[in-house]
């Protein structure tokens, strides 16, 4: 035989090997996983398999991307052996080792041939199904290719959406870091927000609302986040998302940018459980529950700018004769939130928007009341 020859023969050998091992799925998988980590002399020992079809081939591309073997698919390359077919569903071997996870079988393949951007039937990319599977070194690693966040294709759910739905915060924080647009819509036309508020994710909210998300966009229904989390019962969450919009509305007011917070205090949304303001919540929770009578917590809220729809949203959790009492304590303490982040003095403004608001006598109460606790704190110190 010429070398001519000689070499497109040796060249078939070790193509139908290879594809033989790649088509092994249909039987004899353990073999091509176990050849997988073996030299590459020892793919001549994986036995063969008589009748090998185009889909045997198909299958087998896929197979080993799914299994992140990593030697054999830059084998396959090597050769130009390499396949773009796509599985039933329309993945291609990247969007496979995607789903799992292999950010090194991942690496191979973009480096060779596979494109970064490229979706399956249900206009899904690599990068979605990464975050879906809150695969955060993957994500990371696509997003350092320069991957589309923006598709200009009309998906179920945005990369965002998809960590938001399935709860991986870490992936969430990769997302905005890399400049994801923070309010986009799915087909519901929810902003990632209003996911996250209808689950009661107070973690996923916390983030969100710190980047500066839009708290004013509303869904098909014409409900904001406020809205969803308040038909959803989420508590947390509604006081969240009313100190966001009045934290906010302030900065907006003083014309200071959202996502530059200049106060001493750390911005959060979450509760206060700090043993700083435990004195001051100990003298609202005693407003609230032994001092205002029915419907002057709304009273109160409204001196305080509260909107109807924030007092709404309060009243919609809980119900009962004795309501008012929790409703009236949960709007103190977010209007506590927002003297704090503004840098007041919660114990004077209180006593000076008590008696604005036409309460003389409670603000009196509340007076005795801090001195009385401050006294006995002081006593507790010193004992």
């Amino acid at each position: 035989m010429d070398p001519a020859g000689r070499a497109r023969g040796q060249g078939a050998t070790a193509g139908g090997l290879l594809l033989r091992a790649a088509a092994a799925a249909k039987g004899l998988r353990e073999d091509l996983w176990g050849a997988a980590a073996l030299p590459w002399r020892s793919l001549s020992r994986i036995p063969k398999r008589e009748g090998l079809g185009e889909e045997d081939t198909a299958v087998a591309g896929h197979e080993l991307p799914e299994r992140g073997h990593v030697e054999m698919i830059e084998k396959l390359t090597f050769l130009n052996l390499h396949t773009s077919e796509k599985d039933k569903g329309g993945n291609t071997a990247l969007h496979l080792a995607a789903k799992h996870g292999h950010s090194p079988a991942v690496q191979v393949l973009l480096a060779q041939w596979q494109d970064i951007n490229e979706m399956n039937e249900l206009n899904i990319s690599s990068l979605q199904i990464a975050t879906r599977n809150g695969h955060a070194s993957l994500v990371n690693f696509l997003l350092s290719e320069n991957v589309d966040l923006h598709q200009k294709v009309e998906p179920k759910e945005s990369p965002l959406h998809l960590v938001v739905i399935n709860n991986h915060i870490t992936v969430v924080n990769s997302l905005l870091s890399a400049q994801h647009d923070i309010d986009i819509l799915n087909q519901k036309q929810q902003t990632p927000l209003h996911v996250a508020a209808d689950r009661g994710n107070v973690e996923l909210v916390e983030t969100l609302l710190k980047a500066g998300c839009d708290l004013k966009a509303v869904d098909k229904q014409g409900k904001t986040a406020l809205a969803v989390a308040s038909r959803s019962n989420h508590s947390l969450v509604v006081g969240m998302l009313i100190k966001a919009e009045r934290y906010y509305a302030w900065r907006e007011e003083h014309h200071e940018s959202i996502r530059d917070p200049s106060t001493g205090f750390t911005l959060t949304f979450k509760q206060d459980h700090s043993l700083e303001t435990r004195h001051i919540r100990t003298l609202l929770w005693d407003l609230a529950y032994h001092q205002l009578k029915a419907n002057e917590w709304q009273r109160l809220a409204r001196s305080w700018n509260f909107t109807d729809d924030q007092i709404r949203a309060i009243e919609e959790q809980w119900s009962g004769n004795e309501s008012f009492r929790e409703h009236g304590h949960r709007a103190l303490l977010i209007w506590l939130h927002g003297t704090l982040m503004t840098q007041g003095d919660p114990a004077k403004q209180l006593y000076e928007e008590l008696v604005h608001a036409g309460f003389p006598k409670l603000a009196e109460k509340t007076r005795h009341f801090k001195s009385k606790t401050d006294s006995n704190s002081k006593k507790c110190v010193v004992s």
